[in-house]
């Protein structure tokens, strides 16, 4: 190894170890819980009985709009209805073939528990990109699950597989927190952990933080419309 080479790891090493120590002591523990209070992060959520997994990621966004404005958004999401409200060109990177849509479907505003909510074609990634709507609360609560998590929760058990909540909460000002909640694999093995650690966390962080965005944005807009529209009248 000659000094150049040497140089050059002296430098680099504690730089990476740096960076690794600012992430996991700062970065990662802020865009875990990006948006929520304290008093948020710990609360009871619905989906949370049904998952064995940690309850790891939970975010939020006040939206200056009633739920039942924000609600119809919620009903929408899924690869075959209004898309995720994401990075689309990202989304379509891997094949998803996703679509966001700006306005209100009236066919996609019913959503019953067992409905599947697909991630990408069935085509694409063997039919598995996608998850079942297994808790229901009109203008309160959708809570997502694997298919194979399914059976067990129907007959009252916890799955063991990743869960997805979305969470209305009115607001004394006639707004709503939006919270989303996500709760990991029950037990992981090193290889989904690191990946968890070095792709999928982050990947996730950075979709769902513009989703939440997006639907702020669509939500609150329809809403002032609706507003003008009652005062008009």
């Amino acid at each position: 190894m000659n000094n150049d080479t040497r140089n050059r790891s002296s430098i680099l090493a504690p730089a990476v170890i740096a960076a690794g120590l600012a992430y996991f002591l700062a970065l990662r523990p802020w865009h875990l819980r990006w948006g929520a209070t304290e008093e948020e992060v710990t609360a009871g959520l619905p989906g949370d009985e049904i998952s064995s997994g940690d309850s790891g990621v939970t975010h939020a966004i006040t939206i200056d709009a009633p739920p039942e404005d924000v609600w119809p958004w919620i009903l929408q999401i899924g690869q075959d209805r209004g898309g995720f409200y994401s990075y689309t060109f990202l989304e379509n990177l891997v094949g998803c073939r996703m679509k966001n849509v700006t306005r209100i479907i009236p066919e996609w505003q019913t959503v019953s528990v067992g409905d599947i909510v697909w991630f990408g074609t069935p085509e694409h990634f063997g039919g598995k990109a996608r998850m079942v709507a297994t808790i229901i609360e009109a203008e309160r609560a959708m809570v997502l699950a694997t298919p194979e998590d399914w059976p067990a929760i129907q007959a009252g058990e916890r799955g063991r597989g990743p869960t997805w909540a979305f969470i209305l909460k009115p607001t004394s000002n006639g707004g709503t927190r939006l919270l989303t909640r996500t709760h990991g694999e029950a037990r992981p093995g090193l290889r989904t952990r690191v990946a968890l650690l070095a792709f999928w966390e982050p990947a996730h962080f950075v979709m769902e933080r513009k989703m939440l965005l997006t639907i702020k944005h669509l939500a609150e807009t329809r809403s002032a419309a609706n507003r003008c529209q009652h005062v008009a009248a």
